[in-house]
C-alpha cells in the first residue's frame, strides 16, 4: 500500500500536472489552427478587446462602468452575431470539418485522385486521354518533341480543359512529374509490339510505347470504349476499376502519406 501511495503521490505532483497542460496546449493549439484558417481572427480580437475593457472596470472597481457592461452583454452578444455572422458561419463549418485528433492535415486528394477524377469525366464524355507519370527515366526528349512546357499543379479541371475539348494539346500526353504537369501535347513513340490487339488506337500504342523505352506509368483513357487502363513495364493493362487503378498508381508512384494534399481551389466533384 505504500509503494501505491508513493506512486499516487507521484503522479499527482508531476505527472498530472504535465498531462493536463499538453492536453489543454493541444486542445488550443487546434482551436487556434480553426480559427485562423477562416476570418473568425476578427472574431476573437473583437472578443479579446472586450474582455480586456471589462477586466480593466473590474481591476479599477468601476462600479457604473461595471454596470453597464453588464447590462450591454445581451446587446454585445446580438451585435456580434449580426456583424460577424459570416464568420461565425464559417468558423462553425471548419470546426465541424476537423478532425480533432488527426495530427498535421487532413487528408483530401492526391495527384493520383485528381488525375482519375478527371479520367472518370472524359470516359463518360467519350474523350481520350493520355497520361504519363515520370518515374526514374527522364522524359525531356519526348517533351521537346512538339510537348508544350506548362509546369502547373494536376488538378482534374486543368486536365478536362486540355482533352475535354478540341484544343491545340489534346491530341498529345502530358507528362507528370512530382504532381506538376510539367508538359502537355508531347508525342511519344508507337510500340513495336507485333501482336498488339488492331482495336487499340494510337493513344494506347503510344502508352505502350513510352513504357518500353522507359519505367514511366501511362494513364489512358479510350475514345471509343471510355475504358481506363494502365501501362506500365511493357505490358497495358486494359479497362481497369477505380480501385484497381488507385491501389496500383500508388504503389508504382510511391505515394507516402506525407505525399497527400488537400486540394481546396477547385470542386473536383463538379461536372463538366
Amino acid at each position: 500500500m505504500e509503494y501505491l501511495q508513493y506512486a499516487m503521490n507521484i503522479y499527482e505532483t508531476f505527472f498530472k500536472p504535465v498531462i493536463e497542460i499538453g492536453i489543454l496546449s493541444f486542445l488550443l493549439y487546434k482551436a487556434y489552427k480553426i480559427i485562423m484558417g477562416t476570418n473568425s481572427a476578427q472574431i476573437l480580437k473583437a472578443g479579446i478587446l472586450i474582455g480586456s475593457c471589462y477586466f480593466i472596470v473590474k481591476i479599477f472597481d468601476f462600479t457604473t462602468l461595471e454596470w453597464l457592461l453588464d447590462k450591454m452583454l445581451i446587446v454585445f452578444a446580438v451585435g456580434f452575431a449580426i456583424v460577424f455572422q459570416p464568420e461565425v458561419r464559417k468558423m462553425f463549418l471548419k470546426l465541424g470539418q476537423t478532425n480533432l485528433f488527426s495530427p498535421g492535415k487532413k487528408t483530401k486528394h492526391t495527384y493520383v485522385d485528381a488525375a482519375l477524377i478527371a479520367a472518370d469525366t472524359l470516359s463518360k464524355k467519350r474523350r481520350g486521354m493520355i497520361l504519363i507519370f515520370q518515374r526514374q527515366t527522364k522524359l525531356e526528349n519526348f517533351m521537346q518533341s512538339g510537348g508544350t512546357k506548362l509546369n502547373a499543379d494536376l488538378s482534374s479541371a486543368l486536365l478536362v480543359t486540355i482533352y475535354g475539348h478540341d484544343t491545340p494539346l489534346h491530341d498529345g500526353a502530358c507528362v507528370v512529374r512530382e504532381g506538376k504537369i510539367v508538359a502537355a501535347g508531347c508525342f511519344l513513340p508507337p510500340s513495336e509490339q507485333y501482336d498488339i490487339k488492331k482495336t487499340f488506337g494510337s493513344r494506347h500504342r503510344a502508352a505502350l510505347g513510352i513504357c518500353e523505352v522507359s519505367d514511366a506509368v501511362a494513364l489512358v483513357v479510350s475514345e471509343e470504349t471510355g475504358a481506363i487502363s494502365l501501362a506500365y513495364d511493357s505490358q497495358l493493362h486494359y479497362d481497369l476499376t477505380r480501385s484497381e487503378l488507385v491501389r496500383i498508381l500508388e504503389k508504382l508512384l510511391n505515394i507516402k502519406q506525407e505525399d497527400k494534399i488537400i486540394e481546396d481551389s477547385i470542386d473536383e466533384q463538379k461536372t463538366f
